[in-house]
């Protein structure tokens, strides 16, 4: 099976009356250098999608234009109701309550505790609990990723895959409509990266989200992909289940699953 890019284009282009993320023709330069070229994007609730595509292929760009930490150059990026390019930082801030990001290196905060760590986006967002509620959330989020007892403990005395899960956690603290993945798995050995993926589709079950995975793990991916988008180029070039991304006979798709 050829999966043809104009087909798959106008699928992600057409089917965006539930979408809870809609991107259309984003276009993303850095000088001479064009990234994302006309790309299109559906997220639908509950559903895992993951942008699959090489080192450099600018995915991390595009899940950072989704959150408003990048500009487009042209385009639309619809997240539930609002258009991103054209909120001001106080709106973006109230839409970033609802999207969680996994940032790709964690970026916890050494010199703070986990409690710390996963207490400082309750208070960035004014967030109006007392201390006990506050307590709870903190130790209900980790729970969630199996590690409460590291409350009171430090980033530095913890393992790749515990760091990444304290994240989590603090990703979750906020209970998130939407949960943003950059290169989850990155750095973790396969065993730990396993953890990670399955992890994920835990807190998809119990918290109802919708997530963007970008990823050029495939092992990460066959475990949490409802339906891939192939980032090539710059372009949507295709989209599918796994199983039928395995089945082309497009050399380009084809070579990430070999």
């Amino acid at each position: 099976m050829k999966l043809q890019t104009n087909i798959n284009q106008k699928t992600e282009l057409g089917n965006h009356a539930n979408a809870v993320i809609n991107i259309k023709n984003l276009y993303k330069a850095f000088g001479s250098n064009s990234v994302l070229i006309d790309f299109n994007l559906n997220l639908y609730p509950g559903e895992n999608v993951v942008v699959l595509g090489k080192s450099g292929s600018g995915k991390s760009v595009l899940i950072k234009c989704i959150i408003g930490l990048m500009k487009p150059d042209k385009g639309t990026i619809n997240v539930l109701g609002n258009e991103v390019p054209d909120l001001n930082s106080i709106e973006l801030d109230k839409l970033r309550i609802k999207v969680g990001f996994l940032f790709q290196s964690n970026a916890l905060y050494d010199s703070m505790t986990v409690r710390e760590n996963l207490e400082f986006p309750l208070r960035r967002h004014w967030f109006k609990k007392n201390k006990n509620d506050v307590n709870d959330l903190v130790i209900e989020a980790l729970t969630n990723v199996g590690l409460a007892n590291t409350v009171d403990m430090m980033p530095a005395e913890l393992s790749g895959g515990m760091r990444k899960r304290i994240a989590l956690a603090r990703t979750l603290i906020l209970k998130p409509e939407i949960i943003l993945y950059d290169e989850p798995t990155t750095g973790l050995d396969p065993i730990t990266g396993k953890e990670i993926s399955n992890l994920m589709n835990d807190i998809k079950k119990k918290y109802k989200t919708s997530s963007i995975i970008i990823s050029h793990d495939i092992n990460c991916v066959k475990i949490v992909a409802d339906r891939i988008i192939m980032l090539i180029e710059g372009k949507c070039y295709a989209t599918g289940t796994l199983e039928e991304l395995k089945n082309s006979s497009d050399l380009k798709v084809k070579q990430f699953f070999e």
